[in-house]
Parts: structure tokens; sequence; C-alpha cells
């Protein structure tokens, strides 16, 4: 059985620019659409002016970049946050999606064979890959898709 990522890849996705700001990478993970699998988008793809795959941003990201970073410093007493949640809400609204993205991004090529995907996925431990030609997206692979492609 012969089986490659652009076999497997998922083809219609969402993407978001890097200079976006933060709010139209939120809105599209909120509002994601559910993929064939039953499962709803948890992170974009960020791409360049060049459509050239440059980061991605999940729920992780965001959450992360939206938590302050005195809370490292043991301040966890609600008393902290008495008034503060909008005033930090606006505050985060001004970051650009390229301040809060991952970079770089692990990616995978077309022919890149289902096993070398499988492994990649096990030793980098990820959920999905993108599928990446000429620096151009033009997939993504999801656990999901190497799970049903083995065992259905």
């Amino acid at each position: 059985m012969e089986i490659f990522a652009k076999d497997i890849m998922v083809k219609d996705f969402d993407t978001v620019n890097s200079k976006a700001p933060i709010n139209n990478a939120v809105q599209k993970i909120l509002h994601g659409r559910l993929r064939e699998s039953g499962y709803k988008t948890e992170s974009i793809m960020v791409i360049d002016e060049f459509n050239k795959l440059t980061g991605v941003i999940s729920i992780y990201d965001v959450l992360f970049h939206f938590r302050p970073g005195f809370l490292n410093y043991g301040l966890e007493s609600i008393d902290v946050w008495k008034g503060r949640l909008k005033p930090h809400y606006e505050e985060f609204e001004t970051l650009t999606v390229e301040q809060v993205m991952h970079s770089p991004v692990i990616s995978i090529s077309p022919d890149d064979h289902l096993m070398v995907v499988l492994d990649m996925m096990v030793k980098k431990r990820c959920r999905r890959l993108p599928v990446v030609e000429n620096d151009i997206i033009r997939g993504i692979v999801y656990q999901k898709e190497i799970f049903k492609a083995l065992f259905s």
C-alpha cells in the first residue's frame, strides 16, 4: 500500500495573513468550519503577502500570549484582576497575528510517504502538518487522516 501526503491531505482550510490583527485569527478559530472528520479547526495557517507559509496560530498560542507574564511570579490572586480584564483584553487586541503565531513551522512535502509523515508527527508531537510545495501551503495532514488511511 503506497499512500502519500498528497493522497490524504485536507485541501480546504483557512489561512490568515501574518500582518492581520490578532482578532482576525481569533474569529476564524472561534467560527472555524467542521472538517469532514467532524473535528473543528483549532489552528490556522499563517501566510505572508505572497501566500507563503510563515507560521501557525493555535488556540494555545492565543491563550499563551493572552496570559500576562506577571503570573509567572506567583501573582495569582483574584485581587490582581479586579478591573483589569477589559484593559488587558484591549491591549491584547493591538497585537498582530505575527506577534502571536509560532514559527518556524514543521512541514512536509506532497510526496512524503504516509509512514514518514506518521513518524514526524510522533517524534515532533504534533497533530497536524502543513503540506508545502515551493513555500506555498497546499494542504494539511491531520492525525485523523492518517488514522483513517491506515485502519478504515
